[in-house]
């Protein structure tokens, strides 16, 4: 089995297994999927449109992960590139806003208190991951690189234009500094 394909399992099991136990299987047990007795239809379809745009961008960055970064979101089977293009090259943390739009799409179709409050205990799960684990992971495999992108791209609210590798600081017109995906 060449490289890609085992990225590309990998990525699909680590797939069903994280975030469809964190914004599938939990927001089920919590809600079993039934309205509250507050839903609306406008805020239920808002709901909708958070889940189906949080769906689409985990499945994008699952296969950017798998096909640009040579490996998957799992950490014991990371990318072996750093992965910078398409949604990374706005923040630097796509899947798991991707996972929150999800859990609150879900809170506001079902009009759930409950998964609220789900939904804040995991972004601030998110953040003690990415901050005591994945980025000092990513300073010490990409020293240069991670240094270059993560003063470029925020890690929570995406910038508009794509970042495409400049240096920090410098103009779109300078030479960039080419990363590695």
């Amino acid at each position: 089995m060449d490289e890609r394909t085992e990225a590309l399992l990998g990525s699909a099991a680590f797939f069903i297994v994280a975030p469809g136990t964190i914004a599938g299987l939990v927001p089920w047990l919590i809600t079993h999927w039934r309205f509250g007795e507050d839903a609306s239809l406008g805020v239920g379809a808002t709901g909708i449109v958070l889940i189906l745009l949080g769906l689409a961008i985990l499945i994008e960055c699952f296969l950017r992960f798998a096909l640009k970064g040579r490996g998957t979101p799992a950490p014991i089977a990371a990318p072996k590139e750093l992965v910078v293009s398409g949604l990374y090259a706005h923040v630097r943390n796509p899947m798991y806003l991707a996972v929150e739009l999800m859990i609150f799409g879900q809170a506001m179709l079902f009009a759930s208190a409950a998964l609220i409050a789900y939904g804040i205990t995991v972004w601030f799960g998110f953040l003690l991951f990415v901050l005591y684990y994945e980025e000092p992971r990513l300073k010490r495999e990409f020293p240069e690189a991670y240094a270059a992108y993560s003063a470029a791209v925020p890690r929570w609210l995406p910038r508009l234009r794509p970042w495409r590798g400049e240096a920090p600081g410098a103009l779109a017109s300078s030479s960039p500094n080419t990363p590695r995906t």
